[in-house]
């Protein structure tokens, strides 16, 4: 008797040859567990969060609180890692799947999507900070003003910042010295 079998070892073929089962272990010919959209409406939350494998790394995280969130698992530098997808229903299967293609593509080019997606955030906030920034004074074409302060936005009228226009040309030719309040 050889020395695998009495030890229970059992040879595994290669890959691409049929099992014991009629399971083919070749990468193309996975079988395919997609999701349906009754499916979907029909799963009810549980004691405990569970998942719901759509394919390819996609699934549906389902919470106890009845909260559903499609997240993608790859592994990157021979660690696995999460990527949310968005919540269902908001984003819906079709999206969910676009998504975890668009990761899997940046994937194919040897790239960490999750630093993609940050990156692209970055970028996103960069953005909108620089036109918060041009956008802080803003006068339309009736007169009326526009500001932001901080957080705050205050919207002065026509008549209002009429008033503010002639305050400021009066105070301008004003010493620069500090006046004591009364």
């Amino acid at each position: 008797m050889p020395k695998q079998a009495r030890l229970g070892y059992c040879k595994l073929p290669p890959l691409g040859v049929i099992c014991g089962g009629g399971f083919n272990l070749a990468a193309s010919d996975t079988p395919k567990m997609a999701l349906e959209l009754a499916t979907l409406q029909a799963l009810l939350p549980r004691a405990t969060p569970y998942k719901v494998t759509d394919g390819k790394g996609l699934y549906l995280l389902i919470q106890p609180n009845g909260a559903r969130y499609w997240r993608f698992r790859y592994r990157w530098a021979g660690k696995q890692n999460t990527l949310s997808c968005g919540v269902y229903p908001e984003v819906t299967l079709d999206e969910a799947r676009s998504r975890r293609d668009a990761f899997r593509a940046i994937l194919a080019q040897d790239a960490n999507p999750s630093e993609h997606t940050k990156a692209e955030r970055a970028e996103l906030k960069d953005e909108k900070a620089r036109q918060e920034s041009a956008m802080r004074f803003m006068l339309d074409n009736d007169g009326a003003l526009y500001f932001r302060l901080g957080n705050r936005r205050l919207t002065l009228t026509p008549a209002e910042t009429l008033q503010l226009r002639s305050f400021l040309d009066a105070t301008r030719n004003l010493n620069s010295e500090v006046m004591p309040c009364p």
